[in-house]
């Protein structure tokens, strides 16, 4: 399964096909009212969307939020967890799932919500990147993150994944942008490439010195 990053949080309901549309206010609504066996069937054919919000809702709230929001058993925490729910996805008031459970006094969904991280960068380092990488994105699809209301990605669930890549569709571009951490720690080094079938490849390199582009394709 590819990674995603949700891009289309905000209010985009036009941008997605009726099918997805409806699979993921259903989402929503089941992990609302607790159904987590309607949310792990829908999660069965739907796996790519586990990270995913309400199209056009406020709270920005993926499954794993509305868990630690409901005090959901272990069992339905770790189950999103091997799904491929980020512990490190914020909200819209910049909450992870456990700033969620612990704001509720959910103790034990807490603890199970503490994010577990593979790979280490500086909070600050991380944050110059992801600056560099929305500012890259931005001189490459201006028009299109203009016209869109797209949820630029945020970096934190990198450190979640190794070294995989996520990819952030963007509506209008015929393609996207790939990115993923190369290296860690003071010296993070993330690799982004924008990618289309209509105007080929670019390969960005990003510290928290600024962005370089490295090569061009086809």
């Amino acid at each position: 399964m590819t990674l995603t990053w949700d891009g289309l949080a905000q209010p985009a309901e036009a941008l997605l096909p009726p099918d997805v549309l409806r699979t993921r206010h259903a989402l929503a609504d089941a992990a609302k009212r607790c159904d987590w066996s309607a949310v792990m069937e829908l999660l069965d054919e739907s796996p790519q969307l586990v990270n995913t919000s309400r199209p056009g809702g406020a709270s920005l709230f993926a499954p794993l939020h509305q868990a630690a929001y409901s005090n959901a058993p272990t069992e339905v925490i770790k189950d999103l967890v091997t799904r491929g729910a980020w512990r490190t996805l914020e909200n819209a008031r910049g909450e992870r799932a456990v700033d969620v459970a612990v704001g509720r006094g959910h103790d034990k969904a807490a603890a199970a919500l503490a994010p577990r991280l593979v790979r280490i960068v500086p909070h600050g380092v991380l944050m110059k990147i992801q600056q560099y990488l929305h500012a890259m994105i931005r001189s490459q699809e201006a028009a299109l993150i203009e016209r869109y209301p797209l949820r630029l990605p945020e970096l934190q669930p990198l450190l979640e994944v190794g070294r995989d890549d996520i990819f952030f569709q963007v509506p209008g571009m015929y393609g996207g942008f790939f990115y993923r951490l190369e290296e860690d720690g003071v010296a993070a080094n993330l690799v982004a490439i924008a990618s289309s079938r209509m105007g080929g490849s670019r390969y960005y390199e990003i510290t928290s010195a600024g962005s370089e582009l490295v090569s061009e394709g086809p």
